[in-house]
């Protein structure tokens, strides 16, 4: 089943960010990273987010399936949010329609995977973090797909010292964590997956339709163990990617993650997010800056939907996505320039240049593109003057 992209849809991350209390909680369990005496940057979900889960395990009276952390209900609530029995607050982790991450999570409930498709900038990789953390208590099992992703990255490596020390053994074979999720019941998760070349993609067919992983040089097998899936997220926007065989595609069920349906949605989604990263920064709030988000906002919506927002004037969109991910990029990047070099409020030109660098990434097309945008829709626009005047300066 495919789930329509139809409504908005978009993540959120915890107002501490890299200061949670529970950044390093993790910090002694095996995949994780080491002890450093420091705050982790970017926390795991399932660190950053670990008092919301032991509170929604303990108030879930739900049936979980095999090694679930939580109950499919549960684990729905944690991305969506809401008010338990008790009164502890569930933040959303995303925003958009309840039916998506609802069959999403069903679908790991199944014995067939979940590919989460959809536009650069729509939350994939975030709502892959989450559904693992919520579900697994790891969210760490990952392989990131490159073009030179290997197909040891899915399957399994060697040590090559013992290898050639002793021969092959369950000792010098290195497993992936596509193996270790299989042999432990846990949550294993793929981004990227079309950026993987075909054949490599081609390593997961026998796993997830089969359930197993042969290991032909020990004349063996990994079996999973129930409470196995498998997440991948993939786009097929960028360039550089490879298309999924239709043999691949059937062992997933595929939900689309959209961009946000209006410009009063997406407005609140980056305002929400940026002072999320902002406090995270310990940057200081930018009440006023709501202006220039929605023109930021405004701006993106406009280029890649190739009209203006009255619906009378055609444009045309430049080769980038200008994703709501990269209008928050922009709008945060303005907030720290804003911060540290301006007296602390967001103005046109501290966005301006942000602006400039999301729209043309073709250095001839892209330019002409930006540049007949603003000479015929933003410098007619009222109120926007000293934006205009801003973007012109630094397109010069």
């Amino acid at each position: 089943m495919t789930v329509p992209e139809t409504t908005e849809a978009i993540a959120h991350t915890p107002a501490q960010g890299a200061r949670g209390a529970a950044a390093t909680s993790g910090g002694n369990r095996p995949g994780k990273r080491g002890g450093t005496g420091g705050e982790a940057l970017r926390p795991h979900a399932e660190d950053a987010f670990a008092d919301e889960l032991a509170a929604l395990a303990a108030a879930d009276d739900r049936p979980r399936p095999p090694r679930w952390r939580l109950s499919p209900w549960a684990v729905a609530t944690y991305l969506l949010g809401g008010t338990l029995p008790g009164g502890t607050v569930i933040t959303p982790k995303y925003v958009g329609p309840r039916r998506i991450v609802e069959v999403a999570v069903t679908t790991l409930a199944t014995d067939r995977a979940l590919l989460l498709l959809g536009v650069p900038g729509t939350a994939k990789t975030w709502v892959s973090e989450h559904l693992a953390a919520a579900v697994s208590g790891d969210s760490t099992l990952l392989v990131q797909g490159t073009a030179g992703t290997p197909e040891e990255a899915i399957r399994y490596g060697w040590n090559y010292a013992r290898l050639l020390a002793h021969g092959p053994s369950r000792d010098a074979l290195v497993p992936s964590p596509v193996m270790r999720a299989m042999a432990d019941g846990m949550t294993a998760r793929v981004e990227e997956l079309t950026r993987i070349p075909a054949d490599v993609q081609d390593t997961l067919i026998t796993i997830l339709s089969e359930k197993t992983l042969p290991i032909p040089e020990l004349g063996e097998e990994v079996q999973a163990v129930r409470g196995f899936n498998l997440i991948a997220t993939a786009n097929d926007r960028d360039r550089g990617v490879n298309d999924l065989s239709s043999a691949l595609r059937r062992r997933f069920n595929t939900v689309v993650l959209p961009l946000p349906a209006t410009p009063d949605a997406e407005v609140d989604i980056v305002s929400r997010r940026v002072d999320q990263i902002g406090r995270s920064l310990d940057l200081p709030a930018a009440p006023e800056g709501i202006d220039e988000i929605r023109r930021v906002v405004t701006v993106f919506r406009e280029l890649r939907d190739g009209v203006t927002t009255d619906g009378r004037t055609k444009l045309k969109s430049p080769s980038g996505t200008l994703s709501t991910a990269e209008a928050i990029s922009v709008v945060t990047g303005g907030l720290a320039l804003a911060a540290h070099f301006g007296d602390g409020v967001l103005r046109p030109g501290d966005v301006a240049a942000g602006i400039l660098g999301a729209v043309v990434r073709d250095p001839a097309a892209d330019r002409v593109i930006w540049q007949e945008y603003l000479e015929t829709v933003v410098r007619e626009r009222e109120g926007w003057k000293d934006f205009y005047r801003a973007c012109r300066e630094v397109s010069a």
